[in-house]
């Protein structure tokens, strides 16, 4: 894509529902959406540099292809997404107070992701590269870990999760009690005060 038109940098966009009036292939860095609508829209191929997202609905959106380098998303609604359809390279999100249920991050190998205090009911990490990542306080029920490189991650007060020690590497991780007895759900043993 060119620098064309469709570029826009250090602005603002406030409350705007871009479901109803979308826009082409765009590029936008340094930018800020506060209580913006993007649900559904096909965002392929756009490119977030350095931008942040607060109080958004990104819902069902889709990604192919695009570019998140250094974006910040708080307090969205980040529903069913497929960041592996990214472009990964310079890829690095942070998430904080998101809902991030059923969202995908399947075989994503570069990057830098990090959440704090999420919802990720139902994510796939599936041999994801979470290698250093913040994952502090997010609730993982039903989450999919499997070939996850979780090292040196850290996973203090998160809770509901099941990670296999034999499936996932785990070296370096944190954890923190008494959530860390998901580590053992494949033994199948019973734990008791």
């Amino acid at each position: 894509m060119s620098m064309s038109e469709n570029y826009f940098f250090e602005q603002n966009f406030q409350n705007k529902d871009f479901t109803k009036a979308p826009f082409t292939i765009s590029e936008f860095e340094a930018c800020t959406f506060k209580g913006c609508n993007f649900t559904d829209l096909d965002l392929s191929e756009f490119r977030f540099i350095d931008t942040s997202f607060i109080d958004c609905n990104l819902s069902n959106a889709k990604l192919l292809k695009s570019a998140f380098q250094g974006v910040f998303f708080k307090n969205c609604k980040l529903l069913g997404l497929h960041f592996e359809d990214c472009n990964t390279f310079n890829f690095s999100i942070h998430f904080e107070n998101c809902q991030l249920d059923h969202t995908s991050f399947y075989q994503l190998k570069s990057g830098k992701l990090n959440f704090t205090n999420c919802h990720l009911q139902g994510a796939d990490f599936t041999e994801t590269n979470l290698k250093g990542s913040d994952l502090t306080n997010c609730d993982l029920s039903d989450a999919l870990f499997e070939l996850t490189n979780l090292e040196e991650a850290d996973l203090r007060e998160s809770r509901n999760y099941i990670i296999d020690p034999d499936n996932n590497q785990i070296k370096g991780a944190r954890f923190s009690i008494p959530e860390v007895v998901g580590l053992l759900a494949k033994f199948q043993i019973i734990i008791e005060n």
